[in-house]
């Protein structure tokens, strides 16, 4: 029970025969009075919370989306180019049916393998699991280092969306891979199958480990799928980085 009103400042005396819950100067009903306040200051933290956490996602589409104040034209049309020739590459993969391996034959293959082999040794002290799951997180975090620092330390994002391009083709490349962890018919680097060289084949191991290789296809077709999505995003934030600084190019006069 209120002494005194918050409203008015009307002090209660004892001998008041007014009903305790009103306010005999104004008639405020403590009640409501506590309940309003209450109920704006949850509503104030809330919108405080909400604003907060819709600030960080805006905030961060806003770095990836950013351009230069001016665009250099020569600049401009070799990103350009670039662009025409990495929508028609990633539609070449996202075309490509992975359980035929024909991802395995590309140049891009070639340049994940590095990657991939590198990331064996650069797992290896992690025990015996992480060395063998670590060729393919070699050759997916390249991209990913690549992606970072062009945005982060260049301010480059269409040199970001390359990176993403990158990673998107090197998810899809993994698909054959875990795709053959029960056939094991491919043929691994230094010779010989998976049936020929027990033990060897990494999404074998993997998926065993994991109690997850009766999932094998099933992995490979969402990493597939994943992989495309991803690479359809690419295609987004590129295009939307160089329409952006096609309104920025620079005078020729």
């Amino acid at each position: 029970m209120f002494r005194k009103c918050p409203k008015c400042g009307h002090e209660r005396k004892t001998s008041e025969e007014a009903d305790p819950g009103i306010c005999g100067g104004c008639g405020l009903v403590f009640a409501k009075w506590v309940s309003h306040t209450l109920g704006t200051g949850r509503v104030a933290a809330v919108d405080e919370e909400t604003s907060a956490s819709a600030g960080a996602p805006r905030e961060l589409l806003a770095r990836l989306t950013s351009v230069e104040s001016s665009t250099d034209p020569i600049h401009f049309w070799g990103r350009v180019a670039a662009y025409v020739l990495l929508v028609i590459w990633g539609c070449y993969f996202i075309a490509l049916d992975w359980d035929t391996n024909e991802i395995g034959h590309s140049f891009m293959h070639r340049v994940n393998l590095v990657f991939h082999e590198a990331g064996h040794l650069l797992f290896m002290p992690f025990g015996s699991f992480m060395a063998t799951l670590g060729g393919t997180l070699g050759q997916l975090l390249m991209p990913v280092v690549v992606g970072c620092a062009l945005v982060i330390r260049n301010h480059d994002n269409f040199g970001g969306s390359v990176g993403l391009w990158w990673l998107a083709q090197s998810v899809m490349d993994c698909a054959p891979y875990i795709g053959d962890a029960r056939a094991l018919q491919l043929m691994l680097l230094g010779g010989g199958t998976g049936q020929d060289r027990p033990g060897a084949h990494d999404w074998e191991n993997i998926l065993l480990d994991l109690n997850l290789i009766q999932h094998d296809t099933r992995i490979a077709a969402a990493a597939d799928g994943l992989g495309s999505a991803m690479m359809l995003v690419a295609f987004m934030w590129g295009g939307y980085i160089l329409f952006k600084q096609y309104g920025n190019l620079q005078s020729r006069d």
